[in-house]
């Protein structure tokens, strides 16, 4: 009779342990931290050509875009763990949540969404390549259009994504 309460709480106490070693890997995987840089740019038709500070990227907007003046707006980083979400204050009163979600290999998926007050303007689940970015432009600001260009990288917090990549989106 004493034999069997012991393989019970045997049976028990491995279960306890495989769940906890579950509970402590996907805690492990949450933990992965993802930094994002958003870049806020003003592209409109004043013939004041590209501002220096955009480096490589003012060249590659003006591959994209057909304007004839590009202004860096504001400029923002921050770190979010995969499963939560960042948010982002952007010119015009808009508003930019960006959730990563997974890792797999090279690709970070993450899903964007830009709010103009409490009303979705974007909503997109993508991939993109570590130390990628995505340039969204679209909406109406003052003279001309914001593109909103966006890097994430699975480095440390002192690494920038650089210009990997670039995929517009109208």
């Amino acid at each position: 009779m004493l034999t069997r309460p012991r393989n019970l709480a045997l049976i028990i106490a491995v279960a306890f342990a495989l769940a906890a070693q579950g509970h402590v890997s996907a805690q492990t995987i949450h933990q992965q931290v993802i930094v994002i840089q958003i870049e806020s740019v003003m592209a409109a038709d004043t013939n004041e050509g590209v501002d220096p500070r955009l480096g490589a990227m003012g060249v590659r907007l003006r591959k994209i875009f057909n304007y004839s003046t590009y202004v860096l707006v504001n400029e923002q980083n921050g770190r979010a763990e995969i499963g939560k979400v960042i948010e982002f204050s952007m010119p015009g009163g808009r508003v930019l949540h960006v959730e990563p979600q997974s890792i797999n290999g090279n690709m970070i998926a993450m899903e964007v969404l830009l709010f103009q007050g409490e009303k979705p303007m974007l909503t997109t689940d993508l991939k993109m390549p570590n130390k990628g970015w995505l340039i969204v432009g679209g909406p109406h600001y003052q003279q001309g259009e914001l593109i909103i260009e966006i890097g994430a990288n699975t480095g440390d917090a002192t690494a920038s994504p650089t210009a990997a990549s670039a995929a517009p989106d109208k």
